[in-house]
């Protein structure tokens, strides 16, 4: 092979790389605190509630892969904490689905937090943001807003 083909098979190869995990985080938006994570899911839950709307379901992402560690071989510790809170609305859903019947696919509605283990004492908060239009931008509104207040912004 020569030296211009490999380069540029090195270049594609590196372009498309770099592509895949900006993709797989482009939907996702954060925002960082240093208050303890207690206070923060305790926040975030009052930031659903206080919208009118239920915690359906809240997971326990960091305990389940400390649980399983052992059974997936996982030799690192990824979260000192994490969890997400699961909630809908039936007056938003009402109003998304209508806009687009599809838009079933997104609900509920997910926010998150965590600590990771490698930096202790910063807790990251978010939400999964809806693609653009057919009435989902509302949700994405509603979700930024919650993720938010539970970090006092």
């Amino acid at each position: 092979m020569s030296g211009r083909k490999f380069f540029g098979a090195i270049l594609s190869a590196g372009l498309l790389l770099a592509a895949t995990p900006a993709a797989a985080v482009d939907d996702v938006t954060t925002f960082t605190t240093n208050t303890p994570f207690a206070d923060v899911i305790t926040d975030l839950e009052g930031a659903i509630i206080n919208r009118g709307y239920v915690v359906d379901h809240t997971g326990h992402i960091g305990d389940m892969l400390e649980r399983t560690a052992d059974d997936v071989g996982a030799t690192k510790t990824l979260y000192r904490n994490a969890e997400f809170k699961e909630f809908c609305s039936a007056v938003m859903s009402r109003a998304v689905m209508e806009a687009d019947i599809g838009n079933i696919a997104y609900c509920p509605y997910i926010v998150f937090a965590y600590e990771a283990e490698a930096a202790p004492g910063q807790v990251v908060v978010g939400f999964r943001r809806l693609p653009e239009g057919n009435g989902r931008d509302q949700v994405n509104t509603v979700l930024e807003n919650i993720v938010r207040e539970a970090v006092g912004q």
